[in-house]
């Protein structure tokens, strides 16, 4: 199958190749000439380094390369999800399988990926969430990793499950995009709080706390949202949460490191040099809460110190100070 992924960081770059090593055609489009002309010369991406890009692997910086393409997967940052959507139109042909990759949820209207995909095509091409415990440092060097193609349009789940699945990747279907779109962005946000908690000096028991009732969070709100609870306990999930909080793959955790210990939010933010998904997906989930009526009070805290300079260990003292309750109450 004729195949375009949209997006040359890492990820995007580390689906391509399983791509390509199915047997597939597949072109790898960046919106950065130049950083397409040095992939070229280099057949390498910087992001993934030390893993060759194949000869068969075609890289291109103009959109035209879509117009033959069968399926499309959108693996560029969050933030730049609706307006490359929007630039499909007019490239990308109706029908054409999307598959979204981008953990996240927008910043101004609180929609998830597949529904901000969904708004700029008009409903014109099925969307499949593609998602699970994946580092792309990872992938690219042929660990063996599981993940999830979730849709409403099962047959289209199906689909990428046969296109991406082999020995060393592992794909399962789903029927719920909303939980596993949930979990995606959430997960960052309890990651960052992890990193906080290792760069504050606090032990295993600390995250383990952190990961358990923030992944209580995650399913309230997900459940809210008309996600399936069960989502929350299976690799979109709990399965991601653990390889987040847990890996220095992970550019949230180490970004909570350095705010834990003592650098300014913004500081640590660009010290990462990549995007930090949790930094935005805290300011947004925090907003479907208040709208879905979920508390959700390891997000608020983080939203407190990303936003509003609150003290981290202050906000530490507050979350264990909270009154007593029983472990399986809802909070809403």
């Amino acid at each position: 199958m004729k195949i375009t992924v949209l997006g040359s960081g890492g990820w995007g770059t580390a689906l391509a190749l399983v791509l390509l090593e199915n047997g597939h055609e597949v072109t790898l489009w960046s919106h950065d000439p130049d950083k397409c002309r040095r992939m070229r010369q280099s057949r390498e991406n910087p992001l993934l380094a030390g893993v060759p890009l194949p000869g068969a692997l075609r890289l291109e910086d103009d959109l035209a390369c879509l117009s033959e393409a069968e399926t499309a997967v959108l693996a560029t940052p969050s933030f730049a999800v609706r307006t490359t959507a929007a630039a499909l139109r007019g490239h990308i042909r109706q029908g054409t399988v999307v598959v979204s990759v981008s953990k996240g949820i927008e910043r101004d209207t609180s929609l998830r990926m597949s529904q901000v995909i969904g708004e700029e095509l008009g409903g014109s091409c099925p969307v499949v969430v593609l998602s699970g415990p994946s580092h792309a440092e990872e992938v690219g060097r042929r660990i063996p990793t599981a993940v999830v193609s979730a849709s409403t349009d099962y047959a289209a789940a199906c689909l990428v499950q046969d296109l991406f699945m082999n020995d060393r990747f592992r794909v399962y279907t789903s029927s719920d995009p909303v939980g596993v779109e949930i979990c995606a962005a959430l997960k960052n946000v309890i990651a960052l709080c992890a990193g906080v908690s290792d760069g504050l000096g606090y032990g295993d028991n600390t995250k383990a706390m952190l990961m358990t009732r923030g992944l209580a969070e995650m399913c309230r709100l997900g459940v809210a949202m008309g996600g399936k609870a069960e989502t929350f306990a299976g690799l979109a999930g709990v399965g991601d949460l653990i390889v987040t909080c847990t890996s220095m793959h992970s550019r949230n955790r180490r970004c909570g490191i350095l705010i834990g210990q003592g650098m300014p939010v913004e500081q640590a933010v660009e010290e990462i040099g990549a995007v930090v998904e949790g930094y935005y997906a805290a300011q947004t989930a925090r907003t479907l809460a208040e709208k879905a009526g979920v508390e959700m009070p390891i997000t608020e805290a983080a939203y407190q110190v990303l936003y509003h300079g609150k003290d981290v260990r202050s906000v530490v003292g507050e979350l264990m100070g909270r009154r007593k309750r029983d472990e399986l109450e809802e909070g809403s």
